[in-house]
């Protein structure tokens, strides 16, 4: 379009943000197609009545953020995006938050990451820093978790990289080699794994629909040396079960009748609007409270914040971060702290949560009732398989028609139930989410023509 003049006036930022920010939203709307190719710069500088070195500014912010591509000799083109294929594998078995649909916020993101390399230089990329992470970085982690923690103190807070890592540095504080750990009856696959390595066994706690039972705790504690309790309460990975805070409550009170630590695996806490108050709310000498990003916000950062019960057990996490992993990257940390502090994201929260809201939607509308137990506020729900049906035999007709799922056995420490995990997210868009649904309730439809014709 040797014609195209981007409406810049109303914009706020520098001229050649505004101009890339039209630029991205024209080719959203489809009044700039792919492929084609864009006015010369000093054209559009004419057009515009700006300097010509604002326009060619501009073109590279584009093209490094992947709107545009420069061709040798021939000029700016509007990036050709590679289709999605309309069929093949569609992997329900990853457990990420789904991708938001305003192109906008994207180009929010790398925005902000590149006025952070231009505030902060080369020694942002070329320096260590302290085990726990900077005091700015731990007072963003502390106005992240003000909704659910308000009032907390940086110094309690410390910077890990992401909940695994948290997790690996901080259960040796709390539980020795042979010790058991109390946990829910399914428990996140991750925490399993880490607690084989390190020689801890797992004892699972009934459950009921709400989730963790406190009578049941208060048994188990009672018959185990167990010390320490791992809790993943809001939302919990697999089944999407929320604790109340009058449950959370009882549970505190075993706790500290029993002589427990509470670890608390938050990784869900910041989706809800409005959650119930964690356990470091209600008990903040006797809980560790970890909270990553990468579920509210993005994996790749590989950020999650730990709230120790006092200073000096931060200090001894953040020993133990030492040990482990040297320091949470400060690259990561500093993103997350720029976008903590320019609402950047609050705005990625937000988009998240609707596109959640979306496909929890759609999932429930798509599959039979009465199966699938989610929470629109889960990008991940449990599908409970009907009578006839065993998950080996149910999974291996899934992966005949490309779909992944991941079965009751890697989350279960106990007898595992027939019924599958299924990650929202990881589908790059809802056709392709839609598209997975309507394989899965195709199966099951076809189980239960089956069953129809046997009886």
């Amino acid at each position: 379009m040797a014609d195209w003049v981007p409406k810049v006036s109303g914009r706020s930022g520098p001229v050649y943000r505004a101009i890339v920010d039209a630029l991205g939203d024209d080719i959203a709307a489809g009044r700039i197609a792919e492929g084609e190719r864009l006015p010369p710069q000093r054209q559009l500088a004419a057009a515009l009545g700006i300097d010509f070195t604002t326009v060619t500014r501009a073109y590279a912010e584009a093209q490094r953020q992947g709107l545009v591509e420069a061709r040798v000799g021939r000029g700016t083109f509007v990036r050709r995006r590679a289709a999605p294929l309309p069929s093949g594998r569609i992997d329900l078995a990853m457990n990420l938050p789904p991708r938001p649909v305003d192109p906008r916020l994207a180009r929010r993101l790398w925005r902000s990451m590149t006025e952070l390399g231009d505030e902060r230089g080369i020694d942002l990329l070329m320096r260590y820093q302290a085990p726990g992470g900077t005091a700015e970085d731990r007072a963003a982690g502390a106005a992240f978790l003000a909704p659910r923690l308000p009032g907390l103190d940086p110094a309690r807070v410390l910077v890990a990289p992401g909940a695994q890592g948290a997790l690996a540095a901080l259960m040796p504080l709390v539980a020795a080699p042979g010790e058991t750990v109390l946990a829910d009856t399914f428990t996140y696959p991750g925490f399993r794994a880490l607690a084989a390595r390190l020689g801890l066994a797992l004892a699972g706690v009934p459950a009921d629909e709400e989730g963790m039972d406190p009578a049941a705790l208060d048994a188990l504690a009672g018959t185990t040396a167990a010390k320490v309790l791992y809790i993943n309460p809001t939302l919990a990975n697999p089944t999407t079960a929320t604790i109340g805070t009058a449950r959370r409550a009882a549970i505190v009170a075993v706790a500290r009748r029993r002589g427990l630590v509470i670890v608390e695996d938050d990784a869900y806490g910041a989706l809800p609007a409005s959650p119930p108050p964690p356990f470091a709310a209600l008990a903040p000498d006797l809980a560790w409270h970890v909270a990553g990003l990468a579920k509210c916000l993005s994996p790749a950062l590989r950020i999650a914040y730990c709230v120790a019960p006092d200073e000096r057990s931060g200090e001894r996490l953040a020993g133990a971060i030492r040990a482990v992993a040297t320091m949470a990257s400060p690259l990561a940390a500093a993103i997350a702290t720029r976008w903590i502090g320019d609402g950047t994201a609050a705005a990625m929260l937000e988009a998240i949560r609707a596109e959640t809201v979306a496909r929890h939607a759609l999932a429930t509308s798509m599959l039979p009732p009465g199966l699938l137990r989610a929470d629109p506020a889960a990008f991940h729900g449990w599908l409970t398989l009907p009578p006839r049906w065993r998950r080996g035999e149910f999974l291996a007709r899934l992966g005949g028609l490309a779909i992944g799922a991941v079965p009751s056995e890697a989350f279960a420490l106990g007898p595992a139930p027939e019924a599958l995990r299924l990650g929202f997210g990881v589908a790059p868009d809802r056709e392709r989410f839609t598209e997975g649904l309507a394989r899965i309730a195709a199966l099951l439809a076809e189980e239960q023509a089956d069953e129809a014709l046997v009886v």
